[in-house]
C-alpha cells in the first residue's frame, strides 16, 4: 500500500514478492519480465513524482512473511548496496531511497521466540534476507525502528503537519499490544510465552502491526494478516482472536482493507461489525483470496446497517467458480486507489488497469461520504 499524504508525506505499508507455481497464484502483473518489487518500485516511482517527492518517507513492515517483505529464492540477485539479495522490499529499496523503516520486532527479533519465523525452511532464509537488509540500514545511517503501539507520531506527517491539524495516523497494535483508545495506553493480550506450549505461541500472523490513518472525517483501516483463529487449532483460548480487540480500537472506519487477504481465518463477525466500512479492499494474489466464509461477512447486511462495496485487486479464475458471491463485488482486478480531498469529507475509489504501466482509470466510483 502507497499513501500520499496531504502534505506530501510518502507512506508505504509492505512491498512483497512470491515466486511459487501459478496453479495457486495469480500470474504476474502486469507480466513476468520483472521481479513484483521492481513493478511495485516503478509504480511508487510514477506516482509519488507527482507529490513532488523522490523517497519513501515511513515504510511500515506489518509482519516478517514473505508475500510482505519478499521471498528468498536462490537464483536472485545480490543488491549493488549491500549483501542481500533483491526481493520485495529489498527490490523498491534499491530504485526508491527508504527514510525511515518501522517493523514490529526491530532490533532483536526475539518475540515470540528468536525461531517463529522458521516454520519452514523457505521462510527461514526470507527472514535471514531481510535482517540483513536492516543490517545494512544500520550501518549507513538509515534509520529503522521498532513499531510502538498506541502512538501517534512515529508515521506522522514529515513535512507541513501545523497545516494539516486534522491528519493523524495511530499506531494500533502489534505483537498483540493493543491501543485502549485512552491517550498513546495500551494493553498487552497475549499470556507471557513462558506459560504457554512453544507449540501455541502466538504466530507471525498474529504479530501483524495495524494502524488507522485519520484524514478529517476520512478514516482507513490496514493490519497485515491479524487472524480471528489458527487454521487447525480447535477450541482456541479466547486471546488467539487478536483481529477483533483490534478492530475494535480502530472503531468504524471509511475505508477497510480486509486482514490477511480474506482468507478463512480472518474477518469474523465481530471484526466486521467493529470496523464497518463503506469500502473494504482485499488485497488479492492467491486462488483461497477471499474465502467463502470472510467475504459472506463483509457483504452481510446482517452485521451493520447500509451499503457497502468490495473491492479486490486481483482474483484467481478458480475461486470465481468456488466463491460465487464473488460477482458483488465492485472490482476484481487492478490497482484499488482511495481520493480523498482536502476536507476529508468524502472520498472516491478508482480502479488502474493493471495490465500494464499506463495506470488508465477503469473504472470511478463515489464519492461515498465519510460519516
Amino acid at each position: 500500500m502507497l499513501a500520499i499524504c496531504p502534505d506530501g508525506t510518502t507512506l508505504m505499508v509492505d512491498a512483497g514478492a512470491i515466486y511459487d507455481s501459478l496453479k495457486y497464484t495469480i500470474a504476474p502483473k502486469p507480466d513476468g519480465s520483472r521481479r513484483p518489487g521492481e513493478w511495485v518500485a516503478r509504480y511508487v516511482q510514477r506516482h509519488i513524482r507527482g507529490a513532488g517527492a523522490t523517497e519513501i518517507d515511513h515504510f511500515l513492515v506489518s509482519h516478517l512473511h514473505a508475500d510482505h517483505i519478499g521471498q528468498w529464492i536462490p537464483d536472485l540477485p545480490n543488491s549493488a548496496q549491500g549483501n542481500y539479495a533483491l526481493t520485495g522490499l529489498m527490490d523498491l529499496a534499491e530504485h526508491v531511497p527508504i527514510r525511515k523503516l518501522v517493523d514490529r520486532a526491530y532490533p532483536d527479533y526475539s518475540y515470540p521466540a528468536p525461531a517463529s519465523f522458521a516454520a519452514q525452511a523457505k521462510d527461514q532464509l526470507t527472514f535471514e534476507n531481510y535482517r540483513k537488509y536492516i543490517t545494512h540500514r544500520g550501518q549507513h545511517d538509515q534509520a529503522v525502528e521498532r513499531f510502538i503501539p498506541g502512538a501517534s507520531n512515529q508515521l506522522g506527517l514529515a513535512r507541513h503537519p501545523a497545516k494539516f491539524p486534522g491528519f493523524n495516523i495511530r499506531n494500533l497494535a502489534a505483537n498483540g499490544e493493543v491501543w485502549t483508545g485512552r491517550g498513546d495506553d495500551t494493553v498487552k493480550l497475549f499470556p507471557e510465552t513462558s506459560s504457554l506450549d512453544p507449540t501455541r505461541h502466538p504466530t507471525e500472523n498474529m504479530c501483524s502491526t495495524a494502524i488507522r490513518i485519520q484524514h478529517g472525517r476520512f478514516s482507513y483501516y490496514t493490519g497485515g494478516d491479524l487472524p480471528n483463529d489458527v487454521v487447525g487449532w480447535y477450541d482456541p483460548p479466547a486471546w488467539m482472536d487478536i483481529a477483533t480487540p483490534v478492530a475494535r480500537a480502530a472503531g468504524p472506519v471509511s475505508v477497510a482493507v480486509a486482514n490477511h487477504h480474506g482468507y478463512v481465518d480472518s474477518m469474523s463477525p465481530d471484526c466486521v461489525r467493529a470496523l464497518r466500512p463503506r469500502v473494504f479492499v482485499i488485497q488479492g494474489w492467491d486462488s483461497a483470496h477471499p474465502t467463502i466464509r470472510p467475504l459472506y461477512n463483509m457483504l452481510s447486511s446482517s452485521l451493520y446497517d447500509g451499503k457497502r462495496d468490495v473491492f479486490s485487486t486481483a482474483v484467481k479464475e478458480e475461486n470465481l467458480i468456488a466463491t460465487r458471491d464473488l460477482t458483488q463485488l465492485k472490482s476484481l482486478n487492478g490497482h484499488v486507489v482511495i481520493r480523498v480531498p482536502e476536507d476529508g469529507e468524502s472520498f472516491r475509489v478508482q480502479v488502474l488497469d493493471n495490465s500494464d504501466e499506463t495506470d488508465t482509470v477503469i473504472a470511478t466510483h463515489g464519492p461515498y461520504p465519510c460519516n
